[in-house]
Formats: C-alpha cells, structure tokens, sequence
C-alpha cells in the first residue's frame, strides 16, 4: 500500500485517528479531514513518523456539501487521485423517545451527519475512483444498523441508512473495479458517548462499564484487512463486537 492515498472523514479521534495511524504503518499518503483542524495538525508529525508517506490536512464539516464540493475540488492535483475512503464521520446525539426529543436538531446533526455527509463526500470522491479504474469505499456503520434499541430511534436509523447505501453503491459500481465495505462495529471505547451526551464524562462511563469493549485500533485493524485483500475481492461487510456483545441489545456486564 505505499504511497496509496488514503482520505479518512472525521480523522481527529477515536476510530478515525486510529485508522490513520494503521494506514501510516502502512506507508500510505494520508488526507485527513475532521472540523476540529488543531487536534488534525498535532496528529500529523506522529503519523509521519509511524511510516505514513505524507499527510495532508484540513477542516471540514461534512454536513455542508458546498464546503465538501470546494474543498476537494481545491486540493492540489496530487492529493487528488484518492485511493480508498474511508467515511467514519459521524455521531449521536441523545437517548430519548420520539415523542419525547425536545431539540429536533438532534435528528438533523445525525441525519446530515450520518447519512447526507457521506453521500456529499462519496459523490465529491467516486468519479475520480471510476474514471481511473481504481478505489475502495469504506463506510463506518453499527449493529445499530442491524438491530433498532430503545431511546435510539434515529440513530440506529441512520445506521441503517449507512448499509442501504453501502449496498446500493456496490450495486451502482457493477461492471467497475470500485469496492465498497461497510464496517459495522458494536460498542467501541472512544469519545462516542461523551458526544452522545454533550460532554458528560460520568454518564459516557457507564456505556463501558463492567464489560470489555472494543477498542478504536480494532476497528482501524478491520478497515486496512479489508483494504488490503486482492484487488478482485470485496469484502462487503464486517459486523464485529467484542467478546461481551452479541448484538444492540444482548451485552454481558460482569458484577464488580
């Protein structure tokens, strides 16, 4: 994979960072985007010196096509030609019922976020794929995309959105030599839930408590398997949990 140009969507924390530090062992060109550009620019000397080829950063929320169309469309033409994508953007906002949500832009982060984000973003990246007979498609999903819990009505919507259209591009790019993966992980120790609820770090806690989560580098460990098969294999799909998760609903919390 060296000097392959890797573009990571939300590249600041948790899976995205993770998946740019397993590219850059990789020897991989790195484009990294995220809307927080401070945290992008202090991961860039350590992604240099895991082995990544270059590294190439800026802001971008990915909610806002015009942005999304004008940045990529100013990069130089050498950070142009995008190998694999890599669409981790996205979050969760809140655990209420429907009838219940008093902040409808709610909703509209994850919707804009979760789902219109990575179609700006695939649309922006993919006729260059197609056009050079060359490319990889890799979507962050859930098994909230496999299976709807209580209070995450939108979310898990969202999610399963995420494998509709991970499904229909892999449809859409019949006849060409584009892939399309959608990694679905279950719970994943990072700064998810303290997204989730607006920073409140005690009840982000209990998301993990008494139970092993996966790790951001084992989803990051997902994503370059699945990059790296043989050109002529696509790995449609990886559901994975750790050990203490069947699916959305069954865990295994251990008595402390």
């Amino acid at each position: 994979m060296a000097n392959m140009l890797v573009f990571i969507t939300g590249a600041s924390s948790g899976i995205g960072e993770a998946t740019a530090m397993a590219f850059a062992r990789q020897g991989t060109r790195l484009l990294l985007c995220a809307r927080r550009a401070d945290r992008l620019a202090k991961l860039e000397p350590e992604l240099r010196s895991a082995g990544a080829a270059d590294v190439k950063s800026f802001a971008l929320d990915v909610r806002d096509r015009a942005a999304v169309n004008a940045a990529l469309a100013q990069l130089p033409e050498d950070w142009k030609t995008i190998d694999i994508l890599v669409n981790n953007a996205g979050l969760s906002r809140g655990m209420s019922k429907v009838q219940d949500e008093d902040n409808p832009e709610n909703w509209e982060e994850m919707i804009d976020t979760n789902v219109k984000g990575l179609l700006y973003v695939t649309r922006s990246v993919l006729p260059g794929m197609v056009s050079r007979g060359r490319g990889h498609i890799l979507n962050l999903g859930s098994t909230a995309g496999h299976m709807t819990y209580a209070n995450g009505t939108v979310y898990c919507a969202t999610k399963s959105a995420e494998i509709a259209v991970s499904e229909g591009l892999k449809l859409d790019l019949m006849g060409t030599p584009v892939r399309v993966t959608s990694i679905d992980p279950g719970i994943v120790e990072t700064e998810f839930s303290e997204v989730r609820f607006r920073g409140d770090a005690a009840r982000a806690a209990k998301v993990y408590e008494d139970l092993t989560p996966l790790k951001a580098a084992d989803v990051a460990d997902a994503i370059v398997w699945a990059a790296t098969r043989p050109a002529h294999v696509n790995i449609h799909q990886i559901l994975m949990t750790s050990i203490d998760q069947a699916n959305s609903l069954v865990v295994n919390r251990r008595s402390s």
